[in-house]
């Protein structure tokens, strides 16, 4: 499966999600929200936080996702490259696995559409 078909089947799943608990989804928006409004650092490093922690964690749609957001707050493969590498040097054997998920996901998503 595409990483593009991933995301949007995530979305859909969250979709369902949000009719059925609402009140704990918009919740999480505020506080995702409120964690990116704060002005200390921009956007795309608190992405690239977002990132790092997804792939520590191993959370593939949070891989996707994350990227995806670089890729719109103007973040480029070579500092993608820089991130993953830190993650594999905290992570190890694991991280190198989710750091080529999120590599692969960006090469995807950079591609021009059909």
């Amino acid at each position: 499966m595409s990483y593009k078909a991933k995301i949007a089947d995530m979305r859909s799943e969250l979709r369902v999600m949000n009719k059925l608990i609402p009140d704990t989804m918009a919740g999480f928006g505020q506080l995702s929200k409120a964690a990116k409004d704060s002005p200390a650092i921009s956007v795309k490093e608190k992405e690239y936080v977002a990132l790092a922690i997804a792939v520590s964690q191993r959370c593939e749609p949070c891989i996707n996702f994350h990227v995806e957001a670089l890729m719109k707050c103007g973040a480029t493969r070579e500092e993608l490259g820089d991130v993953l590498a830190m993650c594999i040097q905290m992570g190890g054997g694991p991280a190198v696995m989710y750091a080529a998920h999120a590599l692969a996901c960006w090469d995807e998503l950079a591609q021009p559409a059909a």
